[in-house]
């Protein structure tokens, strides 16, 4: 069979994203390592350096495979990405803030990777000057927060051309979930793709049930910025189009989630939180409330999600039909 080329010291180069604000507990993250892909941890948006370090210690007992954890820099994180290097996972991921020579230097130090999160070409180029370790690149088409306004097919072989002949894979996310998008993007020169709501329609995903079966059920998504506003400004989001949001598409500008009522509870990271309407806390296994009134991010892609699968499935169908791909439509070609 044809040979893909693992990344970071990892057999495969599929990474499982960070899924906030828990969507990615041990479970998830372990499975997809001992699969032989990265599994990304989700960093709580609060300084709890002691929480993050049982959350990390009890991944290690369900995998002796390495994995990651990613931290949005736009929340406190100077205490917890210390506990993270000094528990040395494998990766450290970072998105929506500067990723700094200090905080580059501080990780290597500690023998841990670094691997920014960027939406455009002049964050790839700034990633690149202070010796990260791979760079994924985010495109529009992408479920969650989304950073950029490109398309990752038009902004994925400019961060490649960008990168050139550096020791730095670049990994596309964004819209990817099946062999197809995979090796398509492998052909515009990523060396590893990035998956986010693939993962959150997976057994070992702490999102709620009826989270996963809207994934698989819905078809259309939508760019929008009425989740969150007071908590995370500026930080537009891709969601599935509910009859929710249909209903609220245009909510105005000045309003947020701050005075709206509270439409559920959900423990997260291990504190009890309310969750107001407009708060963009998607559900996970133990939300109550109005379910289908609260986010529910998804990217362009979900019409292409079935059915919920074992995260290891995911990683396993991922290799082994992009290397049937290019044996089949690639390799006579001529």
């Amino acid at each position: 069979m044809v040979g893909l080329k693992g990344i970071l010291g990892f057999d495969y180069g599929i990474v499982q994203a960070p899924l906030g604000p828990d969507i990615s507990g041990p479970e998830l993250v372990a499975a997809v390592a001992n699969a032989g892909g990265i599994g990304l941890l989700r960093c709580p948006d609060w300084e709890c350096p002691d929480y993050l370090r049982e959350l990390i210690r009890k991944t290690k007992t369900l995998t002796d495979k390495p994995f990651g954890i990613g931290v949005v820099l736009a929340f406190p994180h100077d205490l917890n990405i210390k506990a993270i290097l000094e528990e040395k996972v494998a990766v450290l991921q970072l998105y929506w803030g500067d990723c700094s020579q200090e905080l580059v230097d501080l990780a290597h130090r500690a023998c841990v990777k670094v691997v920014p999160q960027v939406g455009n070409v002049e964050e790839a180029r700034k990633a690149v000057d202070v010796g990260v370790d791979a760079i994924i690149v985010q495109g529009y088409e992408a479920g969650g927060h989304v950073i950029g306004k490109d398309g990752l097919f038009s902004l994925l072989p400019r961060v490649v051309d960008v990168v050139g002949e550096r020791d730095i894979p670049v990994i596309a996310a964004g819209g990817i979930v099946d062999a197809r998008g995979y090796v398509a993007a492998l052909s515009l020169g990523a060396q590893g793709v990035c998956l986010g709501t693939r993962f959150v329609a997976t057994h070992e995903s702490y999102a709620h049930p009826i989270y996963k079966r809207m994934l698989t059920e819905y078809e259309k998504t939508e760019y929008t910025d009425i989740f969150g506003r007071a908590r995370w400004p500026g930080a537009p989001q891709r969601v599935l189009e509910t009859p929710f949001f249909d209903d609220w598409r245009s909510l105005p500008a000045d309003e947020n989630e701050v005075n709206q009522p509270i439409i559920g509870r959900s423990t997260i990271h291990g504190v009890e939180k309310e969750i107001r309407r407009f708060s963009g806390t998607v559900p996970n296994m133990t939300t109550t409330g109005d379910l289908e009134s609260m986010a529910m991010y998804a990217g362009q892609s979900v019409g292409l999600i079935k059915e919920i699968l074992p995260a290891g499935d995911v990683v396993k169908n991922l290799v082994e039909e992009a290397q049937l791909l290019i044996l089949q439509k690639f390799s006579n070609a001529s």
